[in-house]
């Protein structure tokens, strides 16, 4: 599957936005300054000042695009990013920024940061639908984990958010309890 660099840019920001959303009352996006390390991480140029109304709207766009990952059913996905990309006011334009050859950003300029995320987050999300590619938008299976990717591979089989870390600790209790199998 073929995806241009500020897709990719902007399913990055789709994913590291959903995993700042940890388990219970654990939320990386609790601050203006937790906010503005999200921002930064994702290359974001500067987003301006950012406050507490930022932080809400921000944290409400997180919760719309859970709800395309969780969606039952493309249709529902498809009504969700319309009417995000819609209420974001996207204004599609084309740019030729940082040496990348012409591409099309859908946020206004002056956007605030949320609706940025929602307009160009929604869009990278909807190419995926319309390419009838929307399986690929997974929640980690390691127990405990459920961090958000988008599995990029070939022949979509990533189960995991990382190989490294939940893939390699799954796989590794799996050898283990083999070893006592076979030892007992």
């Amino acid at each position: 599957m073929l995806i241009n660099h500020d897709t990719r840019c902007a399913l990055d920001a789709v994913v590291r936005l959903l995993n700042t959303e940890g388990p219970g009352d654990d939320d990386g996006l609790a601050t203006p300054a937790d906010l503005r390390r999200y921002a930064t991480s994702c290359g974001f140029r500067d987003p301006g000042p950012l406050g507490a109304a930022d932080v809400a709207a921000v944290r409400s766009v997180r919760e719309r695009f859970a709800r395309v990952f969780a969606a039952p059913d493309t249709a529902s996905a498809a009504a969700l990013l319309n009417a995000m990309v819609a209420e974001a006011g996207t204004t599609p334009r084309l740019s030729d920024h940082d040496g990348y050859d012409w591409h099309v950003h859908y946020f206004a300029p002056g956007a605030s940061l949320a609706d940025h995320l929602a307009a160009d987050g929604g869009m990278a999300l909807a190419f995926l639908v319309v390419a009838g590619e929307r399986e690929r938008l997974r929640r980690c299976e390691a127990p405990g984990c459920g961090r958000a990717f988008v599995d990029v591979s070939r022949n979509r089989s990533r189960r995991y958010c990382s190989s490294r870390t939940c893939g390699n600790r799954l796989h590794v209790a799996a050898y283990r309890a083999r070893r006592r199998e076979t030892a007992g």
